[in-house]
């Protein structure tokens, strides 16, 4: 009975081998998942609520886009974009952030006259 027993153990611990993602048990694979989700704690923060976008208009803050490296005073993508936060313009462009072109600011290029 004791040599069936281990048998068995050797048959399920040389498959659980053979099959990925078999080889590890519950607990290793949550400890993995919860490394590769602090990797990208951008992506973790909950986006700003309308009312948080509102209040930092009104502290006269932007809104930095980290992933471009661009912020923006207004607009459609204020507080919008996926990785991104509020900071003062003296402090985004103190960090190296460059302001956005918006739609509206985009200049004519000039004709030449006949």
């Amino acid at each position: 009975m004791k040599s069936k027993w281990i048998l068995m153990t050797a048959l399920v611990a040389g498959l659980s081998a053979t099959v990925p993602g078999m080889a590890q048990t519950p607990a290793a694979k949550s400890t993995d998942q919860s490394k590769s989700a602090s990797k990208t704690p951008a992506a973790a923060a909950a986006a700003p609520t309308d009312k948080d976008i509102a209040d930092a208009k009104a502290k006269g803050m932007v809104w930095v886009n980290t992933s471009t490296k661009v912020y923006h005073k207004d607009g459609q993508f204020y507080g919008k974009t996926k990785k991104g936060k509020f900071m003062t313009e003296d402090e985004a462009t103190k960090a190296g952030y460059k302001a956005a072109q918006e739609p509206g600011a985009k200049t004519a290029k000039p004709t030449a006259k006949k």
